[in-house]
């Protein structure tokens, strides 16, 4: 009788957590225009999905978008959101593009597991771009944007 009871315990402690598992993922709805599906992403070189997938940095002063000085919008190389305004972006002197204000909502700043510094993403996408300094003084706004070219597009202004 005991074997049975327990067997019939197993059973249902089985059941409900089961039925719990099912529950909990269809109750949890996304706004299906906030998902942007990996298959209409762009296609990335194996040096972008370096940087942009794995979290890597291209070697400083290397970057094509370091020293452009056009009027224009800085977008995600994979997904094509706007991140950051030419406006922005300055010189540091640190080997990258650098901005000190993003595009509101266009990028997540999440700190690093050691908390030495804090890595900054595409909202949308979650492409790795690069890490936030705040109070170096280098602008008013007191805020330096350490952005690898290779994980973003520029899309001049028209003229």
């Amino acid at each position: 009788m005991k074997a049975l009871i327990n067997k019939t315990l197993l059973l249902l402690g089985l059941f409900l957590t089961v039925g719990c598992a099912a529950y909990a993922q269809t109750s949890k709805k996304q706004d299906p225009k906030k998902i942007t599906k990996a298959m209409e992403w762009n296609k990335l070189t194996k040096e972008e999905e370096d940087v942009i997938v794995r979290k890597g940095t291209e070697y400083p002063g290397t970057g094509t978008l370091l020293n452009n000085k056009e009027k224009g919008t800085y977008v995600c190389r994979r997904c094509n959101a706007p991140l950051y305004n030419s406006e922005s972006k300055f010189d540091s002197h640190c080997g990258w593009p650098s901005f000190d204000d993003e595009i509101k909502g266009a990028v997540v700043r999440i700190p690093d597991a050691d908390g030495s510094r804090t890595e900054i993403v595409c909202a949308n996408c979650k492409a790795h771009l690069g890490h936030v300094f705040i109070g170096e003084g280098f602008t008013a706004k007191n805020t330096r944007s350490c952005v690898n070219s290779v994980s973003m597009s520029f899309v001049p202004d028209k003229k």
